[in-house]
């Protein structure tokens, strides 16, 4: 850090640091990062005195002069070794991985909170949309590529080559935001697939049996997966870009193409639900429903605990009678859990409701069974969402969501709600 030897040999002792963190354990590391956060962090005392001489200043020279002071105390010491260990070959790669073993360690130990915002603030500027690249990934992209792409998928398992090829397959189209200085690793990637009116069952959508279809007799563009790949990038936001850019060169690509919207997984409604059941909340089951649902059980009455005790067991998807008496108040619950379950800062509690509520879609359709894999029964009791992104209303969607936490909901999902 101070520079000894010049530049050159500044920038080849931090190669070698680099080098010396890869080479540690999980409990080197740690210890290494711990030694960043707690000795190279501001020097407090300098602070102090930069702010009071800031506070103390005279006329308009002494104060410029006591701002710039106070802006150089506050730079934390270990910022500047992070900047050099960008400019390595692997720099920026190795920089991103290094922040995903900050949060993971940050969970236990709350003294490296500090130094993973210093380095998020500096992949925050250096991950900004301008510098990154919109690329389409097909078949013919490097094996190398495409393995990544099954590793990272994160909503929906890729289950075998044949599974990969159809979602690259010429109805459907996969991009993804690349870095210059990461060119063959995707930041973040969006699978669509061109069908004909608003799909609702994601087991039909990824059934590689499926016939394909002409793309240009598409009307609507299905967004059914969209994956962050980088875990040192989390809470860097570019996936509301990513989804207008596919926008736009999808409507360039296919004129044909009346409605985008999506086919999402609703991670967090049973999770909300069994809190309910928890709390004995009211309106889990409504007369009309606890009667329907005990006629299928063959009971004289049925409660939110015959409800629960159903979910558990993911064998009640395997008979009608008892599918279709949850249906009703499954479908209202859920409506519920979307547009009124908050967080305290006002934002939808589910977090794929609140990332494509704030990039403006509406809550447009609630899917009944439409994912009915191992995951989506535990997550959502099968449940899936369609958000649509009316582009008209985006604007205003985006604006009333950010400012009051106002849902946009089509009727038919405001009418579960009544």
């Amino acid at each position: 850090l101070e520079g000894k030897g010049g530049e050159v040999s500044t920038r080849a002792r931090a190669a070698e640091l680099g080098r010396l963190y890869l080479g540690l354990d999980g409990e080197g590391r740690k210890r290494f990062l711990k030694l960043l956060a707690d000795e190279f962090d501001v020097d407090q005392g300098a602070a102090a005195a930069a702010a009071s001489a800031l506070i103390q200043a005279k006329d308009d020279k002494a104060r410029a002069k006591a701002q710039r002071e106070l802006r150089t105390a506050l730079n934390a010491p270990r910022i500047k070794l992070l900047t050099q260990f960008n400019a390595l070959p692997e720099g920026v790669k190795f920089l991103v991985d290094m922040r995903a073993e900050l949060l993971r360690f940050g969970r236990e130990d709350r003294g490296l909170v500090g130094l993973e915002a210093d380095l998020k603030g500096l992949l925050a500027a250096w991950f900004d949309i301008g510098f990154l690249e919109l690329k389409r990934i097909t078949w013919d992209s490097p094996a190398a590529l495409l393995e990544k792409l099954s590793v990272y998928e994160a909503v929906h398992q890729v289950r075998s080559w044949t599974d990969l090829k159809n979602r690259l397959d010429s109805d459907r189209r996969c991009f993804a935001f690349f870095h210059p200085r990461m060119p063959s690793e995707p930041l973040i990637f969006v699978e669509v697939a061109m069908v004909s009116g608003m799909a609702a069952d994601v087991q039909a959508l990824l059934d590689v049996k499926a016939p394909v279809i002409d793309p240009r007799s598409a009307d609507t563009a299905i967004f059914y997966s969209i994956s962050n790949a980088q875990r040192g990038l989390a809470g860097i936001s570019f996936g509301g870009f990513l989804i207008k850019r596919v926008v736009d060169q999808l409507s360039a690509e296919f004129p044909g193409l009346k409605a985008f919207a999506t086919l999402s997984p609703i991670p967090g409604f049973c999770g909300w639900l069994n809190q309910e059941f928890a709390a004995g909340l009211p309106g889990v089951l409504g007369k009309h429903e606890r009667r329907t649902l005990a006629a299928a059980l063959g009971q004289d009455n049925a409660s939110k605990g015959d409800l629960k005790q159903i979910l558990a067991d993911p064998a009640w998807t395997k008979k009608p009678e008892v599918a279709a008496a949850l249906e009703a108040p499954l479908k209202r619950l859920c409506a519920r859990y979307l547009v009124e379950a908050k967080r305290e800062d006002g934002k939808a509690l589910d977090p794929v409701a609140n990332f494509h509520l704030g990039n403006g879609a509406r809550v447009e359709r609630l899917n009944w069974l439409g994912d009915t894999s191992k995951k989506g029964l535990k997550q959502s009791a099968g449940l899936m969402v369609n958000y649509q992104y009316r582009l008209s209303d985006i604007e205003e969607n985006h604006e009333a969501y950010e400012g009051e936490g106002k849902v946009a909901t089509s009727s038919a999902v405001a009418a579960l709600l009544k």
